[in-house]
């Protein structure tokens, strides 16, 4: 191939480090697109994504442009949150971010394709996309396939993945057999994809969507299928669009594609965690939206769907009912309809021609689940700089509850009280020095907070921590407790026996103490010594925010 000759010495040694790749000077010439993988092999979110980038490359390919892959980490919380490291999950989120923006800005990319699932992973590469600004489209990985048990002890049953965690608490509780146990255990995950339920990951899908960043009904579509490989393929195409017309990730994202969705989550009761990554989100590109702004947006809009753990619907089936784009279309009065999306529309141009006859699974405006949004903030002298509560998910008797507080200074201590009959009914199980700093890493309390309701607490125990809750999770949890117990907020000045007052109508979380009392155990608190002093928590513990603002890394 002929070279210019005024490129020779100015490329040459990148040329040829590109053609020890195997790329060739015709490669080089066309525009370079990063294909950011987070496929792995011990996540069932990613064990697929392998395969789909090799059908997003084809698509850029095909519309002229040169794909080069490369991978950064993704680790799957529920894995994770079954053992003593889970404090790590949330951290690794400012690491997806940093690895993308180091990798995308230091070789130059001219557009990048994001390949992902799961919790940390959208939210992870979603920063990165608003710190690189070039055109990026999302390709997130799809829903795991329901099982369905068409015979046996568990016959005509569906069951999704946090159905596995719930069903330790029914096992323990004696509710299900062994062999029904086995059998949850054994086969619901039965197919790639997120975790077929509205948790962190498919809130995190559905966002994205909603901002426009992936296709239309790539949020829901299964992981599985010919549908999801076209999908693949056209993303490969249209990401060689958005460099042609020099349609930047910022052009997406900004307030408004940011607020339109907050709102949609929030009308389908998506996970508590969304409050961490929009305001992160918000963060990285100069606002200031916090958790107690999520109080606000909740109340501006309706909730119209519920979805598993918090209903008997799956994910699966708000697909066939339309998915996200029916439910913007129904919610479409309380959105900013000039956003703009990947394929180059404004919303009210997507929206226009969508049809919907479904009514059962995406309720309408004149007829919702309730008149608001999935989340409430609670505020008072046990949270005076606000906690966090999915009020979507909560069982109705538990709106106002009083109860003596039992004080746990770690997971594993409420964990262990669960398992060997300690907690009774009327209990406020408080779970503190969990937060980013004090855990540090902010740990997810999901497998206690299913165990909660597997036994038969849900409507009787609540449970209340400066750590956080899985979107999957159900029932009267309360976290993003602020401030946390590591810089000194009353929840660490919660003593075993005291009164605690929970009222999410009136948005009040009250430790029932005077005034005196708080102020006399705060004299006489003593910072604890950090949990650890090396390695990468270390670093976090020291330059991470408070929840309410993201924990995002100052």
């Amino acid at each position: 191939m002929k070279i210019d000759k005024e490129l020779i010495p100015n490329k040459s040694y990148e040329r040829a480090l590109y053609l020890g790749c195997g790329y060739t000077y015709e490669d080089l010439l066309k525009p370079k697109i990063a294909v950011v993988n987070s496929w792995n092999e011990i996540n069932p979110g990613h064990i697929h994504l392998r395969k789909l980038a090799e059908l997003v490359k084809e698509g850029i390919k095909e519309k002229g442009g040169t794909p080069m892959e490369f991978n950064t980490i993704a680790t799957c919380d529920g894995i994770a949150n079954s053992g003593n490291f889970s404090k790590y999950v949330l951290p690794t989120r400012d690491i997806i971010a940093a690895s993308v923006e180091c990798t995308v800005k230091a070789y130059n990319f001219d557009g990048m394709v994001m390949l992902c699932s799961c919790d940390k992973i959208i939210p992870g590469m979603l920063l990165a996309a608003a710190r690189c600004n070039i055109p990026t489209i999302f390709l997130t990985g799809g829903i795991m396939e329901p099982k369905h048990f068409e015979d046996g002890p568990l016959k005509g049953k569906t069951f999704v993945t946090c159905d596995i965690k719930e069903a330790i608490g029914r096992f323990k509780a004696g509710d299900i057999t062994e062999e029904q146990f086995f059998l949850i255990e054994s086969h619901t995950c039965c197919s790639p994809g997120a975790c077929n339920m509205m948790g962190t990951a498919n809130t995190m899908a559905c966002i994205i969507e909603a901002m426009g960043l992936s296709l239309p009904g790539c949020a829901t579509l299964s992981a599985v299928g010919k549908k999801r490989e076209e999908l693949s393929r056209e993303t490969g195409r249209v990401i060689m669009q958005l460099v042609e017309k020099r349609i930047t990730a910022l052009d997406l994202i900004n307030y408004k594609s940011i607020e339109n969705a907050c709102k949609v989550a929030l009308s389908f009761g998506g996970s508590t965690n969304m409050v961490l990554h929009m305001c992160a989100l918000s963060h990285e590109i100069g606002g200031t939206l916090n958790h107690f702004d999520f109080e606000d947006l909740s109340k501006s809009v309706p909730l119209l769907a519920k979805f598993k753990p918090a209903s008997e619907y799956n994910l699966s089936e708000f697909h066939e009912a339309g998915g996200i784009r029916v439910l913007m279309k129904k919610l479409s009065k309380y959105l900013d309809l000039t956003a703009k999306n990947v394929s180059g529309e404004h919303l009210k141009e997507l929206l226009q021609n969508i049809e919907y006859d479904d009514y059962h699974i995406i309720r309408n405006l004149n007829d919702p689940i309730k008149n608001e949004g999935g989340i409430a903030v609670l505020k008072g002298n046990l949270a005076p700089e606000g906690a966090i509560v999915k009020q979507s998910a909560i069982n109705p008797k538990m709106y106002y509850h009083k109860g003596k507080a039992k004080v746990f200074n770690k997971e594993e201590e409420v964990r262990e009280a669960l398992l060997t009959n300690k907690v009774e009914r009327g209990d406020v199980l408080v779970i503190r020095n969990e937060g980013p700093k004090g855990s540090p890493g902010m740990r997810e309390l999901s497998i206690p907070a299913a165990l909660l309701v597997g036994m038969g607490f849900g409507d009787s125990v609540a449970m209340i921590t400066d750590g956080r809750f899985s979107g999957a999770t159900r029932g009267p949890c309360i976290g993003h407790v602020c401030p946390e117990a590591y810089e000194g907020g009353p929840i660490a000045l919660v003593k075993e026996g005291d009164l605690i007052e929970i009222d999410i109508k009136n948005r009040k979380l009250n430790l029932l103490i005077s005034d005196k009392e708080l102020e006399d155990r705060l004299q006489n608190w003593k910072q604890p010594e950090p949990k650890i002093k090396k390695g990468y928590l270390n670093t976090y513990r020291k330059i991470v925010s408070s929840a309410k603002y993201g924990a995002y890394i100052e």
